[in-house]
């Protein structure tokens, strides 16, 4: 007997509307492998409408103070903690995250966020005005860049959409944002207890699929597109972005290095980087799974990581005991399976490397040793649960191969040593260095990265001036 699927629905203009031409896709729930709903397939009638709705509400939006849109996010972060339950649920069915980690992990940051947003709307800074002629006064205007299209990622759906919307509303412009395909249905409720607060049209959100973002991207309407993702949609987004040059925020892949020093307390960082390292299935762009271990203590350390690893649970989410659920989709589940395929004959599984189960994503948290610089599986981003662990001999090469991907998003050095941490700090070339400690963030201080992973800031005073353009304004005294 046939269950019938939840309808999703875009919201457009302050209403939920289906697709122009009826079209959908099918979401799918990655614990069970099984379709729970369905959402709108959105073309360019869609897209159209919801850019039209977003430029007509702008001027107005724009020229609210920043105290009222200040007023406006605090009570958007207000309802979001009345609403958690709901949010979680959503979010577990898009997902398949542990319940109670989401609960824990993501819902307060997610409300202080919005909090920080909206008091960063009442703290724009700028050079004092002054006469740097004579007989002229200059000012300078931070002002909104106007319609963002915003497209987030499937690995934390409802966080991702708050680092969108939050910094782009409390600066004064309207928002068109697309959740991933596979997981549409947590931003389809933060649409629902937004629309309760702002006025219609300043927030917009739109499903589909990459046709769906290249529409929103290749808009003639929006000033500015932003997207969380991988190097091939950021390079694709830059390249669309660059023929009517509209501003680019990127936020793209990563691949941490986790350097570790024979002076390190193994048993603390074994603990540490393997939570940090299978957090969320390690579809995280910061996740801990790449590790350089000082040769001296590299046989200690795996054996440590390989048990740590192995007492690691994936499961369902209302189970109290496991750390993270199941893949994202089956195509993640393809590709993470098809990293441990590949490895080359030197290297050495010390514990998982497959699939748990028949139902779902799940895939057993992995450590693999043994590996060279050049391995595939070490210069790409895997986005799952495997750990991988290489050997160096000083200081010099522990930084050379950490630097020697192409990605530059974030990394962590583990050491007593203050002045080699200070060193690394210095030398390592990412848009984060943690030390002894990894993936922790706050909203004060920035998230983003170096060369293929992107560029822009996520958090902080600088995401929020991300989302400001600059104006000079110079007077006459003599007028």
């Amino acid at each position: 007997m046939s269950t019938e699927l939840r309808r999703l629905r875009n919201y457009i203009d302050g209403e939920f509307r289906d697709a122009a031409d009826g079209r959908t896709t099918e979401v799918v729930n990655p614990v069970t492998g099984a379709a729970y709903a369905t959402a709108p397939l959105s073309g360019q009638a869609d897209v159209d409408a919801a850019m039209a709705a977003a430029a007509a509400a702008f001027p107005a939006w724009r020229d609210q103070t920043p105290s009222e849109r200040q007023r406006a996010l605090l009570k958007i972060a207000d309802a979001f903690e009345e609403r958690a339950e709901e949010l979680i649920a959503a979010e577990v069915e898009n997902t398949g995250k542990p319940i109670g980690l989401t609960r824990s992990e993501e819902i307060p940051p997610m409300v202080d966020q919005i909090r920080f947003f909206a008091g960063a709307a009442r703290m724009l800074e700028g050079r004092s005005a002054g006469e740097y002629m004579e007989g002229l006064t200059s000012i300078v205007r931070r002002e909104p860049i106007g319609v963002c299209a915003q497209v987030a990622p499937w690995n934390y759906p409802m966080m991702m959409a708050v680092w969108k919307f939050a910094p782009a509303l409390a600066a004064g412009n309207t928002v068109v944002l697309k959740p991933s395909d596979t997981t549409p249905a947590s931003t389809v409720l933060i649409a629902d207890i937004i629309g309760s607060i702002l006025p219609k049209g300043v927030f917009n959100v739109v499903t589909g699929d990459r046709d769906t973002g290249r529409l929103m991207v290749e808009h003639h309407t929006p000033a500015m597109a932003s997207i969380t993702g991988s190097v091939r949609a950021g390079m694709s987004v830059a390249e669309s972005a660059s023929k009517d040059l509209k501003r680019v925020h990127l936020e793209l892949g990563g691949k941490a290095p986790v350097v570790v020093f024979e002076d390190t307390d193994i048993a603390k960082a074994v603990e540490d980087i393997s939570v940090a390292g299978f957090f969320n299935a390690g579809q995280d762009c910061t996740a801990a799974t790449r590790v350089l271990v000082q040769e001296t203590i590299h046989d200690e350390f795996v054996a440590a990581l390989a048990k740590a690893a192995a007492e690691t649970k994936t499961g369902q989410p209302d189970d109290e005991d496991v750390l993270y659920g199941p893949l994202n989709n089956p195509n993640q589940l393809k590709q993470v399976s098809g990293f441990i395929e590949r490895l080359p004959a030197h290297a050495k599984v010390e514990t998982g490397g497959h699939r748990v189960g028949e139902v779902g994503f799940f895939y057993a948290p992995t450590v693999v040793s043994g590996l060279k610089q050049d391995d595939e599986i070490i210069q790409n981003e895997v986005f799952g649960p495997v750990i991988t662990v290489q050997s160096f001999t000083d200081e010099a090469q522990a930084i050379e191969w950490a630097n020697g991907v192409e990605f530059a998003l974030a990394s962590s050095v583990w050491t007593k040593d203050h002045g080699r941490a200070m060193r690394l700090s210095k030398s390592l070339d990412f848009g984060c260095v943690w030390i002894n400690t990894h993936i922790p963030l706050v909203a004060e201080m920035p998230h983003g990265g170096f060369k293929k992973s992107g560029y822009g800031k996520d958090l902080s005073a600088y995401g929020f001036e991300d989302y400001t353009r600059i104006k000079h304004v110079m007077t006459s005294l003599d007028a």
